[in-house]
């Protein structure tokens, strides 16, 4: 059975030397399910010393507000009691990564420096910034995806097809269920670690306008809540995952985001469950490959959020058109405001205003949408990118910049019939929703 270890890679070389291990949390924000906690533990345990986990966060950003804050630190409120209770004290740390990092290190003499992965840029610029500055052995444990980035591939990859059979080859390896947390066997002699979070939502200096959502709860407890009412939601799955007006999604996707469910865990039980085959494959495609090529791309490309980031073929058709005439030009406040001509887009925006997620076809249609009706691709681009990470209760996630990559810059698509604004990205419209599903419907619930 691949191990924790199997799942790591060593990002700094050293022998131990302190009197701690610490499991810096950036992406998996759990305690079960997590590969990086187990390979943590497995570290202090041969060194016979405590386990300490710590989050670091800082509070000021553009669009932070507290939908997302809100989520997040409740979230991390289980999971500090979940550590508690495993003699694992749990830390929040405020301020630049490459100073209150290192200052932490040195003040707990952490002897080795576990991490989970993330393909975004700027958690991979914290972190090289904080191995530039510690002089201890760095371990970063792949705890999100099924298959480690660097396993799959050493690549970015062209579209599903390419990355699908790498997936396939080594998923029988790689899907396992998971071994449980211990009870860790040498506690810190720091006394346990008590957090006012009350304070700390407190003292954000974040937009407190977005409001917070109660349709969905956070927390390692409701995630798993979710995932045993999962195979209900998704009969039926196949033929009608994209009506948005149908409650034929999963919901699993600000879990994922958040980190407090293994999608590991997920795809096992699904797997071994008795949904219709074709509920089953169609689901796991989407979770599984569809969401590691995201990763791919995110982590090979490092233009991910920008024109430069797409496909040769895109960048040039979409430069062809550039100067093609719009018949509707809106300004960025104007979409978030949803004052577009078109009822079904504004329904769209209303839907993740209001909700927190938008369908997954919408967001194709809302985002496609952006780039007819700006003035270029690259602000185009930058709107949506703007819209969903303030809004969506994912945002700011490989799978968002790589759907809105996809939308707009054709990434892990094809060429197309050629049309205005477009080029040969892939175009949709009105008319080819209300083939979809019942238009009518869906702007009466979001208007």
């Amino acid at each position: 059975m691949i191990s924790s270890t199997d799942r790591a890679r060593s990002l700094k070389q050293g022998t131990f030397s302190g009197q701690s291990v610490l499991y810096w949390m950036i992406r998996d924000k759990r305690v079960k399910d997590n590969w990086a906690l187990l390979e943590a533990q497995k570290i202090a345990v041969k060194n016979n010393a405590p386990l300490l986990v710590c989050f670091h966060y800082y509070g000021s950003y553009k669009d932070a507000n507290i939908r997302q804050y809100k989520f997040l630190f409740d979230g991390l409120r289980d999971t500090a009691n979940n550590l508690l209770d495993l003699n694992i004290n749990f830390y929040l740390i405020n301020g630049r990564a490459k100073k209150e990092i290192p200052r932490f290190i040195n003040q707990y003499k952490v002897g080795h420096l576990v991490t989970d992965f993330s393909p975004l840029k700027v958690y991979k610029k914290r972190l090289s910034q904080v191995i530039e500055k510690v002089d201890i052995p760095i371990t970063q444990v792949d705890a999100h995806n099924i298959i480690p980035v660097w396993k799959t591939s050493n690549k970015k990859e062209y579209a599903a097809y390419t990355i699908r059979p790498k997936i396939k080859k080594l998923l029988p390896i790689y899907l396992t269920d998971i071994p449980k947390i211990k009870s860790h066997p040498i506690f810190s002699k720091d006394k346990k670690n008590i957090i006012d979070w009350g304070k700390v939502i407190n003292d954000l200096k974040i937009d407190f306008t977005v409001k917070t959502l109660d349709w969905i709860l956070p927390g390692e407890k409701e995630a798993l809540n979710s995932l045993n009412n999962l195979n209900r939601r998704l009969i039926n799955y196949d033929a009608q995952r994209n009506d948005p007006n149908l409650d034929k999604l999963s919901n699993m996707s600000p879990y994922f985001h958040y980190g407090h469910l293994s999608p590991q865990r997920v795809a096992f039980e699904i797997e071994k469950s008795e949904l219709p085959l074709e509920d089953k494959d169609s689901f796991l495609e989407e979770m599984i490959v569809r969401r590691e090529l995201a990763d791919n791309f995110c982590h090979y490309e490092k233009n991910y959020d920008f024109f430069d980031g797409y496909h040769d073929w895109a960048k040039k058709t979409l430069n062809e058109h550039r100067d093609d005439e719009r018949k509707y030009i809106y300004s960025p406040n104007q979409f978030e405001e949803s004052q577009t001509h078109n009822d079904l887009w504004n329904a769209a925006q209303n839907e993740m205003k209001v909700k927190g997620k938008m369908h997954g076809f919408m967001r194709m249609y809302w985002a496609k949408k952006i780039l007819e009706w700006s003035p270029n691709p690259e602000t185009a681009h930058q709107t949506a990118i703007d819209l969903n990470d303030k809004y969506q209760i994912d945002g700011r996630d490989p799978n968002g910049y790589t759907g809105i990559a996809w939308s707009i810059g054709g990434i892990h698509d094809r060429a197309w019939f050629e049309r205005p604004i477009f080029g040969k990205v892939r175009y949709m419209n009105y008319n080819g929703c209300k083939r979809k599903f019942d238009v009518k419907k869906y702007i009466e619930k979001n208007s």
